[in-house]
Formats: structure tokens, sequence, C-alpha cells
């Protein structure tokens, strides 16, 4: 049996049927940040594209019924110049048990980055003053235009608010 043993250990690091699923892959590595590190790199950007930054978390029911019009706009508008940038507001110990089992189930394709900053007390007027924390949370910007929704959307809500900026 011990001789068995590390042939036991390496089947049972392999995904099921020996092969990976492509869509487990999309969300391998989910980016974990604070505040300043998504400010700095996502709600400040100063190029010719449209970003749809939505503000989310597996928990949240109309959060997670609106999610199918944010893919449904990336796969429609990214060549488009538009991206969209999901930003997940769970807790970081369910990143692995929660949310990558999540985003799997629902085939999200848009790119996710888990928001771990605890002050919200700091960081939520700076994403938008009106914002009172309540999510869903969508802020679109370009770099000459930028709004803030507390709402939830469907994929023609949101297919009128960027097609003014394309």
């Amino acid at each position: 049996m011990k001789r068995f043993a590390p042939l036991i250990a390496i089947l049972l690091l392999l995904p099921a049927g020996g092969m990976t699923n492509p869509v487990s892959d999309t969300h391998a590595e989910i980016a974990v940040m604070d505040f300043d590190a998504l400010d700095q790199h996502w709600l400040t950007r100063n190029d010719d594209k449209v970003y749809v930054v939505n503000f989310w978390a597996t928990w949240c029911a109309p959060c997670v019924k609106e999610l199918p019009a944010f893919e449904q706009l990336q796969a429609k508008y990214a060549d488009r110049g538009v991206k969209v940038l999901l930003v997940s507001l769970d807790f970081p110990g369910h990143l692995e048990s929660r949310l990558k089992p999540f985003l799997q189930q629902m085939n999200i394709q848009s790119e996710v980055v888990l928001l771990d900053d605890p002050d919200a007390n700091r960081w939520i007027p700076l994403v938008d003053e009106s914002w009172q924390g309540a999510i869903p949370a969508t802020v679109v910007y370009t770099k000459d235009y930028r709004a803030f929704h507390q709402r939830e959307f469907t994929f023609e809500q949101l297919e009128a608010v960027i097609k003014p900026l394309l």
C-alpha cells in the first residue's frame, strides 16, 4: 500500500476525468486586492475604453440576477472597447469554497476581482459620494465621463448607458 501512496496522491490532485474544464480555468486565479489597488488599477484608467465596474456578491439575489446582463454586455461590446469588471464583495475566506464554484457554475467569463478591504466607511464614498453601500452598484466611466448607479440592471438598460459612450 505504501508504494501506491504517491500514485494515489497524484490521482487525487487530477481533475475528474483527467482533463481540465476550460470554464473552471477561467477564474483559476482571482486577484484579491484592497480598495487602493482597485482604485489605482480599475477605477481611474485614462484610455479610450468604456469601463463598467460592478460591485456585487454571491449572497446578493439582485446581483446574481443581473450578472447575465453584464456577461452579455462584455460579449457583445468587448471588440468596441467595453471592459466589464465584476468586483466581488464576498468574504475573502469564501474565495475557494463559494466564489470560484459560483463563477464556474454561472459560466462567468468577465474579469472578476475580490475586494478585501474591511474599511468600507472609507472606500464606499471614494467610489461615489452618493453611495450608501447597498449592492448591486455599478460605475460606468471613460476618460471624459463617470456615472454611478446603485440599482439592478437589465441588458437593455446597460446597453442604453454605454451606447452613447462608444
